[in-house]
């Protein structure tokens, strides 16, 4: 009789390819409690995964015990691979079903936090985060903290890096040692358009606009962060076909060694659950081909990644034009946290409200000039972590472009243009307290050294839907306002 198990243990083996893009952190702990106390620890350390412990056992902090263990482990499976050949096929889809239906816990969580909003926050050792299951990274520790850019000074009016997240308004923090993670759920899981796009952007085709050497340089941003299958085939098959639309201020021409903004925090509206709004900071270099380099991260409202219309802090890279590599925050073996108070993917709270209380963000992403990794800090000087530089081609040197501002994506529902909000919701326009904003635009110079972003460009793909307006002054040095509400359903003329 061919047990649980065996089966789990067989889906795994058939969708491994499928799989592969979760680090051990992410699939291991894909797996149900139920289906753990049934079978046992040995169908992922059977496919090559380090097993480091699971909650639903007794968790272990000696790594050496387990490491003891792991030959019984290995033996045990081997039994299991006799039943392969035999599995009904039904079982195939039901049990990679059940595989990723279950709640994505932590190896090695010291403790949990549950944020207002029914997050999980699990505090997990730092060297057995995510990123550590990268084959260059295993067995080592973060690296200390660089040097600062040279002009670096901490903007004080925005928010703190510690303090802007909805979980820790209690209070809430993770132990020294450890780093907080957002628990990813079987909901979380079962909205994805696919298991093996989970927490990735989908690649796409470039598309040139011949009228324009402005929107020629631009279509970087072009590329959508979700992208179902059919939508996909139809982008491809239709250069003319754009999802994504932008409003953004960019530099480019020179080398460029990171950037920093303040970034008004608002709750756009997004109408459909395949779409999503966002604000943010893109690092770039490549080709704008399948050799595309891109550092990011900002805020975003999403709820296909995350299940609400919260805003939320975000990072993602890639260095293939988004086909194979790179994730969303932890969702893969990449990014290295350093920090225990921030947890990337986490509602950020307070945000902005229309002629009321201005939030804002601030953000640096620099190459530590000593050994390469592109370094995030938030608020005022607090390190989030880095992007190791090896995994980058292009960005392993600099970046030849950086650019802000906001996206959104436009699956055209009823064949008409999204309602989805950019920014505030509002154009341009309307200013402050009503208009979202990028504020002290600078990038980082070959001499590490923070500059005002020079000749900085805006450019709006649609502007009857959304618009930018640029501006400098003694206070705000480079800034611009943005945005807008998309389709007015009371206009249907209003933004095509």
């Amino acid at each position: 009789m061919v047990s649980i198990g065996d089966v789990v243990r067989a889906v795994v083996s058939e969708h491994r390819e499928e799989l592969n893009h979760l680090n051990a952190y992410s699939l291991r702990t894909a797996v149900s409690c139920e289906l753990w106390h049934q079978w046992g620890t040995t169908s992922l350390v059977a496919q090559g995964v380090e097993d480091k412990g699971h909650p639903c056992t007794k968790i272990k902090t000696d790594i050496e015990q387990q490491q003891e263990e792991g030959p019984k482990l290995q033996n045990s499976t081997k039994m299991a691979a006799s039943h392969h050949n035999s599995l009904p096929p039904v079982f195939v889809p039901i049990l990679a079903l059940l595989l990723l239906l279950a709640a994505v816990r932590p190896v090695f969580s010291e403790s949990n936090n549950t944020s207002p909003d029914g997050d999980l926050i699990d505090c997990v050792l730092s060297h057995l985060q995510p990123a550590f299951d990268h084959p260059r990274l295993k067995g080592l520790k973060p690296m200390d903290p660089p040097e600062r850019p040279k002009g670096h000074a901490p903007d004080d009016t925005a928010a703190a890096g510690d303090e802007f997240q909805l979980w820790r308004t209690s209070g809430e923090s993770c132990p020294e040692g450890s780093v907080p993670i957002r628990r990813t759920t079987e909901e979380d899981i079962l909205r994805a358009s696919s298991v093996k796009r989970f927490g990735r952007k989908p690649a796409v085709t470039m598309s040139h606009d011949s009228e324009s050497n402005d929107h020629e340089v631009s279509f970087v941003f072009l590329i959508p962060h979700f992208l179902p299958l059919k939508a996909l085939d139809l982008c491809m098959n239709n250069s003319s076909f754009t999802r994504s639309q932008h409003a953004v201020g960019y530099v480019v021409g020179d080398q460029y060694y990171g950037a920093k903004a303040s970034i008004n925090v608002w709750a756009p509206k997004v109408t459909s659950s395949s779409e999503f709004s966002l604000s943010q900071i893109w690092i770039i270099s490549g080709s704008f081909g399948t050799d595309l380099n891109t550092i990011e991260a900002g805020w975003q409202v999403s709820p296909q990644l995350y299940g609400d219309s919260s805003p939320r802090f975000f990072t993602y890279w890639t260095t293939d034009a988004y086909q194979a590599t790179g994730c969303y925050n932890l969702l893969c073996s990449g990014f290295i946290q350093t920090n225990n108070l921030i947890a990337i993917g986490a509602a950020i709270s307070p945000v902005s409200t229309p002629s009321g209380g201005q939030f804002d963000i601030s953000l640096l992403v620099w190459k530590d000039p000593n050994h390469g990794n592109w370094w995030l800090e938030l608020g005022s000087g607090t390190l989030v972590g880095y992007w190791p530089s090896f995994l980058f081609s292009h960005l392993s040197e600099h970046a030849s472009m950086v650019q802000f501002g906001g996206e959104v994506v436009n699956t055209q529902p009823m064949g008409e243009h999204t309602s989805t909000q950019m920014g505030s919701g509002e154009f341009a326009g309307e200013g402050f307290g009503r208009a979202s904003y990028f504020r002290n635009l600078q990038v980082v110079d070959w001499d590490n050294s923070l500059v005002p972003a020079p000749n900085l460009r805006v450019l709006a793909d649609h502007p009857s839907c959304y618009d930018i307006q640029g501006g400098i002054n003694a206070l705000w040095g480079n800034y611009f306002y943005y945005g807008g509400p998309g389709r007015d359903d009371n206009d249907d003329d209003s933004c095509s």
